[in-house]
């Protein structure tokens, strides 16, 4: 209680730092399966409803390519299969080291906020890095 109000406790650093952990165990294990199943090998996984559909490279198109690349070392292929998904792999890993190095001191998880031109600026990306790849300069950056 503090000034005549119930607060509540604030956890223990061990049980703040559960569920970061939690996500690390689930996206090992997926990165796990998708370096010992080699997406480059046909009849593992699904065809992209996307390019099955228009016949485009749509912007996750080489992403499993990409993450099975990076679970081998191999930057400059992942990198060619496809570099915003190795980019994100990025950003996910810094955002979660902070996320678990704040749980353990006992904060709050860090806020991710973007406000709108952010998002904008994301989805202008997005859409150029599709076009892009798909024009014939733009081969460099299919899958």
């Amino acid at each position: 209680m503090k000034n005549g109000r119930v607060t509540a406790a604030s956890p223990s650093p061990e049980r703040s730092v559960r569920v970061p952990l939690g996500l690390l165990g689930a996206g090992l294990t997926a990165t796990a399966y998708v370096g010992a199943v080699d997406p480059n090998r046909p009849g593992h996984y699904p065809v992209c409803p996307f390019l099955a559909l228009t016949g485009w490279w749509c912007p996750g198109c080489g992403g499993l390519r990409a993450v099975h690349a990076l679970t081998r070392g191999d930057l400059g292929t992942a990198l060619h299969d496809n570099v915003l998904v190795v980019a994100l792999c990025g950003f996910t890993a810094s955002f979660w080291t902070l996320w678990a190095l704040r749980a353990l001191r006992g904060r709050p998880r860090p806020a991710l906020r973007m406000g709108r031109p952010w998002w904008v600026a994301a989805a202008v990306l997005v859409l150029a890095f599709t076009l892009v790849r798909n024009l014939p300069t733009g081969t460099f950056l299919a899958p």
